[in-house]
């Protein structure tokens, strides 16, 4: 599964959330969240993981 890195940017904006504390929320380490920043893949978990941490549908997120 691959997050859109500017589509999960513009939710931490939008949210006014660093990636320190959407770490802290979805319950993954910063690494792994910088590692999908960077446009790497990550499992449907992790993936699960952060949208629900965001409050937003999995596919909210995903490419295209």
């Amino acid at each position: 599964m691959r997050i859109d890195r500017v589509k999960l940017v513009t939710e931490l904006t939008k949210q006014d959330l660093t990636q320190k504390r959407l770490a802290e929320l979805a319950g993954v380490s910063r690494a792994t969240i910088n590692y999908i920043r960077s446009g790497k893949s990550c499992s449907e978990e992790i993936g699960s993981k952060i949208a629900k941490a965001l409050n937003v549908p999995i596919e909210k997120l995903l490419e295209k």
